[in-house]
């Protein structure tokens, strides 16, 4: 078996795949030349993350591959039920990065509850001639502990915000499209585990009425799951992180509800015209934001390294 991994793979990812006799090919190859290489080199696995875009065309150019992977949860970059038909084999790693893009949601509520996005921006520029000043401006923060926390979606990311919301003291809301129930267990260091049954509502008004702190943690959606109609339901005051995928939420309309100090800060990990962010996000002080990263941790790049490996090793005997 041959792997190429295209967009890299953690080193203890290689090394599993080494010691159990899959060859791995080291290299970097730019969209262009990406059939060549892997019809000449005979590429049985190609492995991806977001920046490779495995086509329909693609899949029908190269014929000796057999697998493809997505380092990550979303797909969206791959023509996986095209690929499938032609009875080539799929796969991700749902929950590696899970716990990484978590915590980037409480990065960034922290950020915008304790106005770290601004006071970072203007304390190099004027923390010796304004600093009184500032200290006033962002005297009017928030704890995040026994507020209402609003998760939209409930798959493993999710789920993941949930538990680190509850362990904040915060009072938790689910919103799905279908109600369902999963029972979360929280672990803690000392062996101790505490599990709670949540479940979701598909009542998006409900849902939005009382929630303080919202988190987007959706697949790609082919229509916004927050605009204006929405916005208009949320409480004022509200601070919003998307994490999920450009697209789910409106950046227009969203500008619109900051502007009028319905919304009070919204952080986005991901935009509607990726990776080339519109101006007028990037330089509007009420949000805070992060070029794509969620998941790119050097924890979870190992994690989706060995959890796709484990995927190949165990494909390898139908080769």
């Amino acid at each position: 078996m041959k792997v190429l991994a295209n967009d890299g793979i953690s080193e203890a990812g290689i090394r599993l795949l080494e010691e159990n006799g899959i060859e791995f090919l080291n290299q970097r190859v730019s969209p262009e030349h990406l059939e060549n290489f892997i019809n000449e080199n005979k590429v049985d696995v190609l492995l991806v993350r977001s920046a490779t875009k495995v086509s329909k065309e693609l899949v029908d150019a190269c014929s000796s591959l057999k697998i493809i992977g997505r380092g990550g949860i979303g797909m969206d970059n791959i023509a996986v039920d095209y690929a499938r038909e032609k009875g080539l084999k799929v796969i991700n790693t749902p929950t590696a990065s899970s716990k990484s893009v978590a915590e980037l949601v409480f990065g960034h509520f922290f950020t915008m509850a304790r106005f770290l996005h601004e006071s970072n921006r203007l304390m190099p520029l004027e923390g010796d001639t304004r600093f009184k000043d500032l200290k006033k401006d962002f005297k009017n923060a928030f704890e995040l502990s026994g507020k209402t926390l609003g998760v939209i979606g409930f798959g493993s990311i999710g789920q993941e915000v949930i538990k680190m919301g509850i362990a904040l003291g915060m009072k938790v809301k689910v919103c799905t499209r279908k109600p369902k129930t999963e029972n979360l267990q929280l672990d803690f260091f000392d062996g101790q585990t505490v599990n709670f049954e949540i479940t979701s509502t598909n009542n998006m008004e409900e849902f939005l009425k009382d929630s303080d702190f919202i988190s987007i943690n959706t697949p790609k959606t082919t229509e916004y799951i927050l605009s204006t109609p929405e916005f208009e339901q949320m409480k004022t005051g509200v601070f919003i992180v998307n994490t999920a995928r450009g697209g789910v939420l409106d950046e227009v309309a969203m500008l619109k509800f900051i502007e009028n100090k319905k919304i009070a800060g919204v952080a986005l990990d991901v935009f509607e015209s990726e990776p080339k962010p519109e101006l007028a996000l990037l330089m509007n002080p009420a949000l805070s934001l992060s070029p794509h990263i969620a998941g790119s941790t050097v924890d979870a790049q190992t994690k989706i390294g060995i959890e796709l490996a484990k995927k190949l090793i165990a494909l390898k005997k139908d080769l």
